[in-house]
């Protein structure tokens, strides 16, 4: 048995810098900033979430605009099999996720336990 649920919604910004794109969703959101820079890198940056919710990210990437979610799972494998046998398919590993396509073409990832706590909205899987 495993468990997963979303865990962030991605906003993937086509910027070379990620400090307006954070300033114009938190205005838009209603959420302040609680980092221009998650990592150190410039390619992250997040917004105030409390910790029953999920994350929201600003992603700098090479790629056209758009937003994605991250469920989270405390077995990666599992979930990522559970996925592909309801009809998603397996882009490509980054790090320490899995890039997944929906049979309608969104992409998403499946990533491991973010919080120590899933809190009140897991799903829990045989």
């Amino acid at each position: 048995m495993h468990h997963s649920r979303i865990s962030a919604y991605i906003f993937d910004c086509q910027v070379d810098d990620l400090k307006d794109a954070a300033e114009f969703w938190s205005r838009a959101l209603g959420r302040p900033v609680a980092t221009f820079d998650q990592d150190g890198d410039g390619k992250y940056a997040e917004l105030k979430t409390d910790a029953d919710e999920p994350f929201l990210l600003l992603q700098r990437v090479d790629h056209e605009a758009r937003i994605h979610l991250d469920i989270e799972t405390d077995d990666l494998d599992a979930e990522v099999a559970r996925l592909e046998a309801i009809g998603a398919t397996r882009i490509a590993f980054v790090k320490r996720w899995w890039v997944m396509q929906a049979p309608s073409g969104h992409r998403f990832c499946v990533v491991r336990k973010q919080r120590a706590e899933f809190g009140p909205y897991v799903n829990e899987w045989p």
